[in-house]
């Protein structure tokens, strides 16, 4: 397995929020959950242009054209237009921590469980889960890797992990006392890593 050390290569910092949940990637905004709202960043400005009124606890993700948001037992399916939650599915096991949407599905990381569970985005059904040695936070892809934050003893880990039987294959460990709580990576270079209560959002360089 390889192991490195994270290259944080920016934070960002918002003053009206406390916890970052979740993490996502449109393309052009980075979406995070705050707890009562979903909001729109800049990647470049590093400002919030939009607000969402969802219950957005946990997870988040982006399947091309609807957000999916995780409050407590149900997943959220939002029109990231007009802030409308369109439908809803149940959450597996009761509840989660990440969400990726790759495949047609989408990948929830169940926290306390040490899981990620492959999920249908319209019923709930359970496609497949694979297991962990750690508790899952943050789900994402980078490209065709699926990768997914860990959160323990107030340490951190990005893992790269295969897809089909959960084997870890890469990991970069965060400095500690830096937590993961949220992970979307833009599709090229870098991950954007929730930063729990510390209220940030910071940028990491995927190792070459």
């Amino acid at each position: 397995m390889k192991q490195t050390s994270a290259a944080i290569v920016r934070e960002y910092a918002f003053p009206d929020v406390t916890t970052v949940h979740g993490v996502s990637f449109d393309g052009a905004h980075i979406w995070i959950a705050t707890g009562d709202t979903l909001n729109a960043v800049d990647p470049d400005s590093g400002e919030t242009v939009r607000k969402l009124d969802v219950r957005a606890q946990a997870g988040t993700a982006f399947d091309g054209r609807y957000l999916f948001q995780i409050f407590g037992d149900r997943i959220q399916k939002v029109d990231p237009q007009t802030g409308d939650v369109v439908a809803t599915i149940p959450t597996p096991e009761g509840g989660a921590a990440g969400m990726a949407w790759a495949e047609g599905s989408l990948w929830v990381g169940q926290h306390r469980n040490r899981k990620i569970h492959q999920v249908d985005p319209e019923t709930g059904a359970i496609i497949r889960t694979l297991e962990s040695n750690r508790f899952v936070t943050g789900v994402t892809w980078l490209g065709d890797e699926l990768w997914h934050g860990t959160w323990e003893a107030d340490r951190s880990e990005l893992r790269h992990v295969d897809a089909r039987t959960g084997e870890v294959l890469e990991q970069i460990d965060m400095p500690p006392s830096m937590i993961v709580s949220g992970l979307e990576s833009n599709g090229r270079d870098t991950f954007f890593c929730g930063g729990g209560t510390s209220g940030k959002v910071r940028a990491v360089r995927r190792p070459a």
